[in-house]
């Protein structure tokens, strides 16, 4: 973690604190290859969520929830919310990984991207009442589909490891990266030409609409 210990983030200065602190109690967060927290607050917590990897040997990732006391410290031990479950997210690597979170309406939700980083990459996602306790696993839902996935008529592959942001009308978008082609050498992980494409994000039925039809991605 960093801090910073003005006013303007621009001018500093910025201080180093070390690693994010577990819960008492929690003897398990942050003991191996930990990446792509995010921290977001709702209905008065703030909470963080992150990918670590288990297993011994070819590693399987998971994305786990905490409730934050402060801005370095965790209040409660980790919590599973998600692991690579079905096939579309265990394409050579069984990953969940890059979580993003947006409230809207009355749920809330979080996306993920899965398998490994070529044309298979995708996103998928889960959902909660925006009243219910999001320390508690039986309040989450997850899809059983990604909710985006490669689009090769648009030339659009493995898009993944998205965020959500809003316009100054409150329109909610999507910033995403993808490939321009699916003709890969070797792991895609080391392949370095992925680009950032935005999206309009509309919603119905109560659920994010993640689609290329009748616009333009950027």
């Amino acid at each position: 973690m960093l801090r910073c210990e003005g006013d303007d983030p621009m001018a500093g200065p910025w201080t180093e604190c070390g690693i994010l602190r577990r819960a008492d109690g929690d003897d398990f967060s942050f003991t191996d290859f930990s990446l792509d927290m995010t921290v977001f607050d709702h209905n008065g917590k703030r909470y963080c969520v992150w990918a670590e990897k288990v297993n011994v040997g070819k590693k399987i990732s998971n994305l786990y929830i905490a409730e934050m006391a402060d801005p370095l410290t965790l209040k409660t031990p980790q919590m599973l919310l998600t692991s690579p479950s079905y096939a579309w997210e265990r394409h050579e690597f069984w990953v969940n990984e890059g979580p993003a979170f947006i409230a809207h309406g009355d749920r809330v939700y979080l996306t993920y991207s899965a398998s490994d980083t070529g044309p298979a990459y995708c996103v998928g996602l889960l959902w909660a009442d925006a009243d219910a306790d999001l320390m508690d696993i039986s309040a989450w839902h997850k899809l059983n589909h990604p909710v985006f996935t490669t689009d090769a008529e648009r030339g659009l592959y493995g898009p993944g490891h998205n965020t959500f942001f809003t316009d100054a009308a409150g329109e909610v978008y999507t910033s995403y990266h993808a490939r321009s082609y699916d003709e890969i050498i070797g792991d895609p992980l080391y392949d370095p030409n992925r680009h950032c494409y935005i999206m309009h994000i509309p919603f119905e039925s109560g659920m994010p609409v993640f689609s290329l039809d009748d616009q333009r991605f950027q």
